[in-house]
């Protein structure tokens, strides 16, 4: 006779066969659809089944939205028919590719939209084939894999994996500080993953200078391997020059000991110069541009005669009474006879008044820059006002006309003390020391 206690465990054990049975049902058997009708249909037609099955999951973005209801062999194909849940919104242009949940197997559908607003997916749409993809297959992978073991030639493998071994024994502390370096390095990259994606969406405007400057780049590649190449032919030279290197260095450095006190002086001076030429630059730039014009009208001076293979000197003088001597601005001169010996004053304003065009005066010079030093009386430009000064030979240090002191020679003080007029100071620097 059955006892309560067994009668109550059998009812237990009956309730969660049941609980157990529905769940499995509704779970994985698709009950639950079939029974509440909540579900709508979509076709996919693949070019093979790409080892789905019936009943596998369909996800999209991950979530599981459905099961595949049933596959339906065709002429050039497989029509999976994908029973997707009701009130799930998957876009249209959606791909349905067939992938993988682990190295062995498990394949579901999953489907991957192109964009995110409608028209959806509805009860009957069929996904072209040209929407749809497959895994590859096993057996061509493979093939493939045995194809690419085949071609490595064995004897050259074992060089390899015994170089290999000789390059890495010992540095298993440098390679774990180096994985540990990358993970670090993953951490950060993800810890900062919004301005990392901002600087890929960036970057298309570097890549887009880089290709505007294809044509720059590869002239700068192809002058440099020009360069190579004469490096290339020039190399006993080179080898020659970096051997003796050492031997010139030396050489230079004992010349820069032996003139140890005098280059300091070297230096001043030079900057002194430089000062002057700064401030007289357009006369220096007239007199290169016409340098090379006077250098060849030189050769035309002193010539080979053909007929006695003697040189000759050939010098010509030629006066032009037009224009004439320039007259105006000189109408304010007193006249006085020659023999009138007596002081008179010195008309300051007198000067070349006429048209730069045709009468150049001093004031149209090609000498210094605007305002570059004091004018010489008559010039035309106004004077600024020259005063003396109290000026120490043994100190080199002059007194400006403000009480500032100022050292001459030696931190370019002479541009300070004389301004623009500081070129005097090479002809009255000599006579000072």
């Amino acid at each position: 006779m059955i006892t309560r206690t067994v009668r109550v465990q059998l009812v237990v054990f009956l309730a969660l066969t049941l609980v157990g049975t529905a769940v499995a049902g509704i779970r994985y058997a698709g009950l639950g659809r079939a029974l509440v009708g909540g579900t709508y249909v979509v076709h996919a037609d693949f070019a093979d089944a790409g080892g789905i099955f019936t009943g596998a999951e369909v996800t999209y973005r991950g979530v599981a939205v459905g099961r595949v209801d049933r596959l339906r062999p065709t002429r050039s194909g497989v029509d999976v028919a994908l029973t997707l849940d009701a009130g799930t919104r998957v876009p249209a242009d959606t791909l349905a590719v067939v992938a993988n949940r682990s190295a062995i197997g498990e394949q579901y559908v999953d489907l991957q939209p192109r964009r995110r607003a409608g028209p959806y997916l509805r009860d009957g749409t069929r996904i072209a084939r040209a929407d749809t993809r497959t895994p590859l297959p096993t057996t061509t992978l493979l093939l493939d894999l045995d194809r690419l073991a085949s071609s490595v030639p064995k004897k050259d493998l074992v060089t390899v994996l015994d170089e290999l071994g000789t390059a890495f024994a010992g540095t298993g502390p440098d390679l774990g500080r180096l994985v540990d370096a990358g993970n670090s390095l993953v951490e950060t990259a993800d810890a900062n993953l919004a301005q990392t994606v901002d600087l890929i969406d960036r970057g298309g405007t570097v890549l887009d200078t880089q290709r505007d400057s294809g044509s720059a780049i590869r002239s700068f590649a192809g002058d440099l391997a020009d360069l190579s190449d004469t490096l290339v032919q020039a190399d006993p030279d080179v080898r020659e020059v970096l051997a003796s290197g050492v031997l010139t260095a030396e050489q230079v450095q004992g010349l820069v000991d032996e003139n140890a006190g005098d280059v300091p002086v070297l230096l001043a001076n030079l900057a002194s110069t430089g000062q002057l030429v700064r401030v007289r630059l357009r006369g220096v730039q007239q007199a290169l541009i016409l340098y090379p014009y006077v250098v060849r009208g030189g050769y035309t001076v002193v010539a080979r005669d053909p007929g006695t293979g003697h040189y000759t000197a050939h010098f010509g003088l030629q006066l032009a009474t037009s224009p004439g001597a320039c007259r105006e601005g000189y109408q304010g001169t007193k006249r006085r006879s020659p023999q009138d010996l007596k002081p008179a004053p010195v008309n300051h304003d007198a000067r070349c008044t006429d048209r730069t065009t045709t009468e150049r005066g001093a004031q149209n010079a090609p000498g210094a820059s605007a305002g570059a030093g004091e004018p010489r009386t008559g010039s035309g430009a106004p004077q600024s006002g020259v005063r003396p000064a109290a000026y120490d030979p043994s100190t080199g240090v002059v007194r400006l006309p403000g009480g500032e002191p100022a050292r001459i020679g030696s931190l370019g003080g002479e541009q300070r003390a004389f301004g623009k007029e500081s070129w005097k100071w090479l002809l009255i620097g000599p006579m000072t020391r």
